[in-house]
């Protein structure tokens, strides 16, 4: 901020989240602050059921074997996984991706519960089919999790080594929110312990690097954000970059401005 001095008018983040720029500062300085939500709702929804999916299925796991060229027969016990169709999926954090994945989770019969400080009308929880849980009730009933949390000091190792433990030994966490929020060396311990029976992780504590001990895990799935690594998303997420930064330099309130009271 004080390499740019006071010309800098706008900080238009090319992404949803905003933990990777000093809010406070730049409001301190007057100069506005922007994200790109809703534009990559439904792709990041889709990113975490897939990893629900590859996680839950043993999906990598399998093609790494093939991959592998080492020589399998099939048998009846081979590669067992868990169900989705029937199950119990537990939301934490149930803003716009939240609300997308409960939405997806209805094809699949699933029973939808949600944790959330903020919690929607009765109307919008009757519409998703989705019931309120405390956090730590949350774990122990949920056969899948998936966090949608922002990430803030309340946040950070909100998923950590006391709570894994309550959650089923046949649950699957995912995570496409942001890394800090689960301990990543504590999930890597629990996936090699058998306490969860995996986890899909899109997202990670100290990137761009991953927990080494995790990465021994053949029941980690991983991938590098690519939460809305789509064509069309990106091209959307950039576009609403673009209309922030036009519209502060022209004097005009930015559409998804995070600090609004720099314009009092």
């Amino acid at each position: 901020l004080d390499a740019a001095g006071e010309q800098l008018k706008i900080v238009a983040n090319y992404a949803v989240g905003f933990d990777n720029i000093d809010l406070p500062a730049l409001t301190k300085r007057g100069v506005m602050a922007s994200n790109t939500p809703d534009v990559l709702t439904e792709t990041t929804a889709d990113t975490a059921w897939a990893l629900m999916m590859a996680a839950a299925r043993r999906i990598p796991e399998g093609d790494r074997l093939l991959r592998s060229k080492r020589p399998w027969v099939w048998g009846p016990e081979m590669m067992l996984g868990q169900d989705l169709h029937g199950r119990t999926l537990g939301i934490v954090g149930f803003g716009r991706i939240g609300h997308a994945l409960a939405r997806r989770a209805a094809g699949f019969g699933m029973k939808v519960i949600y944790f959330d400080v903020y919690r929607p009308s009765r109307e919008l929880e009757q519409e998703l089919h989705a019931e309120f849980r405390e956090l730590d009730q949350l774990l122990r009933e949920a056969d899948f999790v998936s966090l949608h949390t922002n990430l803030t000091e309340e946040t950070r190792h909100l998923i950590n080594a006391e709570r894994l433990r309550t959650m089923k030994p046949t649950a699957v966490l995912v995570n496409t929110s942001r890394g800090p929020v689960i301990d990543e060396g504590a999930l890597a311990e629990a996936l090699r312990d058998g306490v969860i029976f995996a986890a899909g992780l899109d997202v990670f504590e100290r990137e761009p690097e991953v927990h080494p001990l995790l990465l021994e895990q053949d029941n980690a799935v991983v991938i590098p954000h690519l939460g809305s690594a789509t064509v069309d998303t990106r091209l959307a997420m950039g576009m609403l970059a673009i209309d922030n930064l036009f519209a502060a330099l022209d004097g005009e309130r930015p559409p998804t401005l995070l600090n609004p009271e720099v314009l009092a």
